[in-house]
């Protein structure tokens, strides 16, 4: 894993500096590659490359980059390809002739030999760009799950590239929020589509491919999941299939010259990769974690300690305070880019920093709540969708994988919850099935006088929303489980999926998620939704597959809630003077779309579950870190 940038002209054009402005990209993302870094340009100058290496295959200078092929091809690339070794053994049978062993050359024997189809045939995690000097273009490509980052503009007729859209700032004629972003922001505390929060950058969206030819720029997608389902086969051939993928995987993941840790927050997910990753490299695995001990509800460490014992490991734990967040919240922001998800990329980035002390490689267990369906909201929406169906007598038209009567045994999951049950239903009961649905994710809701909703275009996020959740090419049957957990594959997933790249590599620490592997996630596409939330029980499939794995006190544990980090207390308390103080500023700045009275007035009157001081925290400090430093940037090419 590493950091990639560049430029390449669209009308002729080259930056009035081309190696300042290489520079300036190669500088701005420098913490993601503490190993080397390297620097290519045409000779024309109309393309240009940069690359930060944090080396993990083949330790060597002959895998240094940007890398250059015997045809002229040049390559610079970030992340993993976990099946290198079958490529490049098949790409010796044609005739290649390697000068490394990395995967980086892999990339470009395979693309000699399949140009654009190239990230077909790649299993693993990547973003990358490759000038092709025959065909006189450049291809730039992310990987299916947005697992890493690639981030760009057009000015003035170039277009830079950047694993990290802050390294684009300085290139920018001025720095402005995205208001349609924004709205995204505010509603559901991430984007989306391609548009950021910054207006002039875009992301290239999980598997979609750019290609640059004469002056033009062409965005296509690559790859999709499609939820085409199996009928024919009882639910032991399922899990039995699942259990093969997952591990496959994990050993896949375990491909490294360096050594490899793990995090351990506690949860199936993590716990499960942790044990089979131990099992599978003959020995332990060192082990991270964080907690909380301020205050009484925030501390996992028990269940952390289980999994460890299970893995027979060695657990570290980051014990995370008050005062952690104050002196950390500001570069959390820094190396987000943007302000997204929840509060859980503080203690991640925490927890990095201790993990980066140890191994330069650690394994999470990002992906299993929206392939799988872990999240207690999607039990919330589906018993509202089951008690309409039982009085409207409907139950039975195929759309609900699980009765009433069967769910009920596991609402006990939902004790944790009856906040946000309140909050669901106060509004209201059984709307259609997207609407309740987004009123379930809508993070906005206590944030009426907080925001200036009508300066905001609301339709388009509903619009938005819609034509992802409603999307039948997609999830072709209407399965109200299908529906949500796809959703949030393709909308929350990339947002955590940017946590987990920027608060690792925040601290130099490349992070892999082994349950994010293609074979997998087409696999599970296909299973029946009554097979993975049978009985309304939560990740059901995967816990089955894994129940032999999987400690007891885990895989039976029902107060599990992702990351929680005690905000209310802090912010009622330790922290409250520093919440106050960042608030002001917004108020003498005359942030737009905001009312900083209101914002004032109202930040200490947050429920437990709240994100709302949380959202509006987090994007009063990027608009400090990136717009007040507007001209900081700027000088930066100077």
């Amino acid at each position: 894993m590493c950091g990639i940038a560049g430029f390449v002209s669209l009308c002729g054009r080259v930056p009035s500096n081309p190696s300042r402005a290489l520079d300036v990209l190669s500088g701005l993302i420098a913490h993601r590659g503490p190993d080397g870094d390297g620097k290519w340009c045409h000779e024309n100058q109309t393309v240009g490359f940069v690359h930060r290496r944090l080396a993990i295959i083949d330790l060597t200078d002959d895998a240094a980059q940007p890398m250059q092929g015997s045809d002229g091809s040049v390559i610079t690339y970030n992340g993993e390809t976990y099946n290198y070794r079958e490529l490049r053994d098949e790409a010796v049978a044609l005739g290649f002739r390697f000068k490394s062993h990395s995967d980086t050359e892999t990339i470009l024997a395979t693309y000699a030999s399949l140009g654009n189809e190239v990230p077909n045939q790649l299993r693993g995690m990547f973003a990358f760009a490759i000038w092709d000097e025959q065909k006189q273009r450049t291809l730039i490509v992310r990987d299916r799950f947005g697992i890493k980052p690639l981030y760009y503009c057009i000015v003035d007729g170039i277009l830079y590239f950047a694993s990290e859209a802050k390294a684009l700032l300085p290139f920018l004629p001025e720095i402005r929020t995205n208001p349609d972003a924004l709205a995204e922001y505010l509603t559901f505390q991430y984007s989306l589509g391609s548009e950021t929060l910054c207006q002039g950058i875009e992301q290239l969206m999980p598997g979609h491919r750019m290609v640059i030819a004469g002056g033009n720029v062409t965005i296509e997608r690559y790859w999709d999941i499609r939820y085409d389902i199996d009928y024919s086969h009882h639910a032991r051939y399922f899990q039995d299939r699942v259990h093969d993928l997952v591990n496959e995987s994990a050993s896949l993941h375990l491909r490294s010259d360096v050594e490899i840790g793990s995090y351990v927050s506690g949860g199936v997910d993590s716990t499960l990769i942790g044990v089979l990753a131990s099992k599978q490299n003959n020995g332990s695995l060192k082990a991270f974690h964080g907690r909380f001990l301020e205050y009484p509800g925030y501390d996992e460490s028990s269940y952390a300690q289980d999994a460890v014992a299970a893995m027979g490991g060695e657990l570290f734990i980051s014990d995370i305070t008050s005062k952690d967040f104050a002196e950390n919240i500001r570069k959390v922001i820094y190396h987000l880019d943007f302000p997204v998800a929840g509060p859980g990329s503080f203690p991640q980035f925490m927890v990095s920093e201790l993990a980066s002390k140890y191994v330069k490689v650690v394994l999470g267990g990002q992906g299993g709540d929206e392939i799988f369906g872990g999240y207690a909201r999607y039990l919330v929406a589906y018993f509202e969708q089951c008690i309409k169906a039982a009085i409207n007598g409907t139950s039975k038209n195929g759309n609900f994988v699980v009765t009433i009567e069967s769910i009920i045994p596991n609402l006990g999951l939902l004790r944790e919850y009856t906040p946000l049950l309140q909050e669901f239903w106060k509004d209201g009961l059984f709307g259609p099935l997207d609407q309740r649905f987004l009123r379930l994710i809508d993070r906005s809701t206590d944030m009426k006088e907080e925001v200036k909703w009508d300066e905001l275009n609301m339709t388009s996020v509903y619009e938005k929303f819609s034509g992802v959740f409603n999307n039948r090419n997609n999830v072709q049957k209407e399965a109200y489980f299908d529906s949500m957990t796809h959703f949030e594959f393709k909308t929350l997933l990339p947002a955590l999926l940017q946590v987990e790249d920027r608060m690792s590599m925040a601290h130099g620490l490349e992070s892999r998620v082994p349950l994010l592997d293609h074979p997998l996630i087409e696999f599970a596409a296909t299973v029946p939704a009554d097979v993975k939330f049978e009985g309304g029980q939560l990740k059901h499939l995967l816990k089955q597959a894994f129940r032999n794995e999987i400690p007891a006190p885990i895989l039976d544990r029902r107060d599990k809630m992702g990351f929680p980090v005690p905000l209310k207390e802090w912010f009622n308390a330790e922290l409250s003077e520093f919440v106050r103080d960042v608030f002001s500023n917004m108020k003498s700045r005359d942030r737009a779309f905001i009312n900083p009275d209101a914002v004032l007035a109202n930040f200490a009157d947050t429920g437990r579950f709240s994100r709302k001081t949380w959202a509006l925290l987090s994007l009063e400090l990027w608009q400090q870190e990136f717009h007040d430093k507007a001209s900081e940037y700027r000088a930066l090419l100077k």
